[in-house]
């Protein structure tokens, strides 16, 4: 059997594959920081002979071409893309062979129209690499190409589902790109490490689903917001990405920190949403180095615009980079790295308070901000509290109440975000930094 290496990306709730047969290697949907599979390939002293796409990605800028090139392998997208760089078009049925790896294309349509799967073998059992035409328990989402296309790519997303079914037997494994995270996933998407063409046959929405029909308006009734940032990730996976940079970011002194905020840019706090909260900068906003800090921050940043990081170390503001260069954001104005205090230079800095959900019933007077998304509200919210998700809150400014405002979410990262942002605009803020499952205030179903 085939053997598969999971290079995983957390951050974005992806996975890449390096498939091989101990010698030769198909690596598919790398991400955009290739010195991971690399590092995998010198390690094992294998030779990348395919370089795979199953589509051209809406959530992250690949490293494929970069990838192809550094190692001579063969790049394959399809060829119904015509992309202008330089590849291997291919298209259903197409099988390419290099050493004993045996590479097979399935056009799989409904993420994209023009998505593949690649069945891999090595001479004995296949693995079926399925980008997001079939997750574990669900699918891709069917709508990034925009409200016009999305029932009839969920009509393909059906049939392409189904046809792996029918071609591939019950023990083969099922390697997707989604699904783990990824805002790319749709539907019921089970969390678990692994999963066979079996498997899916049982649990996943496409091949459970008694006809078409009632897979489309499920899946469809089912579909929720999802980062811009989005906008702008197929466009530049079209044009070719450049390689990445992540050398050290241009180190910036307290005077020319001070210059920036003053000029109104984004100056992005890498530490813990409360620690900002406790002491920082005026005029700049809280974004903490997490899971979640490359798809909020760019989510919200306005796109192209200047970003300045701080970070207490230069290790932290290089682990900012690597999240940032994966959506296209490839080199930051400059960072500045030390403790709050050294950064301040002597100027004061500014706080709010930090509460939990049982502490909020000591203080009536606040008024209550959830920057949850609307799904997660309609599950159960505060009574009497305001609803802006946090990717409408800076349009939204003007419908929040006058006076103190309490932010919460579900696990205070997303609140920590907001509440920087309203502090940069003068607003009085309490940060809930607390898990939802602490909402020991009364808690009702949203309307």
């Amino acid at each position: 059997m085939i053997a598969v290496e999971v290079v995983d990306t957390p951050e974005l709730g992806d996975r890449s594959y390096v498939a091989h047969d101990g010698e030769t290697a198909v690596i598919v949907d790398p991400q955009r920081d290739i010195d991971r599979m690399e590092t995998l390939l010198a390690t094992r002293g294998l030779r990348c002979a395919f370089v795979a796409e199953t589509h051209l990605h809406n959530d992250y800028v690949s490293g494929g071409l970069e990838l192809a090139r550094r190692t001579g392998a063969t790049y394959l997208l399809s060829a119904a893309e015509g992309l202008p760089f330089e590849h291997r078009a291919v298209a259903d049925g197409d099988e390419l062979t290099s050493g004993r790896v045996h590479v097979r294309v399935v056009a799989t349509p409904g993420h994209t129209f023009d998505h593949v799967a690649y069945v891999v073998d090595d001479g004995e059992a296949p693995a079926v690499f399925t980008g997001g035409a079939l997750l574990y328990g669900s699918v891709g989402r069917t709508d990034l190409l925009g409200d016009a296309h999305t029932e009839e790519l969920a009509r393909l997303q059906f049939r392409s589902a189904r046809r792996l079914a029918e071609l591939l037997a019950d023990d083969v494994p099922v390697y997707p790109t989604h699904g783990f995270g990824s805002f790319c996933s749709s539907g019921n998407v089970a969390v678990t490490a692994a999963s066979t063409m079996g498997a899916e046959r049982v649990r996943n929405d496409a091949l459970a689903a008694v006809d078409e029909d009632v897979f489309v308006a499920r899946l469809i009734a089912g579909l929720t917001a999802y980062p811009a940032y989005y906008a702008h990730m197929a466009p530049l996976n079209r044009r070719g990405p450049a390689p990445v940079d992540l050398s050290p970011a241009r180190r910036v002194d307290p005077g020319e920190l001070r210059r920036r905020i003053g000029a109104g840019e984004w100056i992005v706090d890498l530490r813990a949403g409360a620690a900002f909260a406790h002491a920082h900068l005026a005029g700049t906003i809280s974004c903490a180095l997490d899971i979640s800090f490359s798809t909020y921050l760019g989510w919200l940043i306005p796109w192209g615009a200047p970003l300045t990081l701080i970070g207490e170390t230069q290790g932290d503001v290089a682990a900012a980079q690597r999240q940032l260069v994966r959506i296209g954001i490839d080199r930051p104005a400059g960072a500045a790295v030390g403790t709050i205090r050294a950064l301040a230079a002597g100027d004061e800095l500014r706080s709010y308070p930090v509460a939990g959900f049982a502490e909020l019933q000591a203080t009536p007077d606040l008024a209550l901000l959830d920057v949850r998304r609307g799904e997660e509200r309609r599950a159960g919210c505060l009574p009497g509290s305001f609803h802006v998700p946090i990717d409408e809150l800076l349009a939204r400014l003007d419908e929040l109440p006058d006076g103190r405002l309490a932010v919460h979410c579900a696990s205070g990262y997303r609140a920590a975000i907001a509440a920087s942002l309203l502090d940069r605009i003068g607003r009085d803020v309490v940060l809930v930094d607390d898990d939802w499952t602490n909402a020991t205030v009364p808690v009702s179903p949203a309307r």
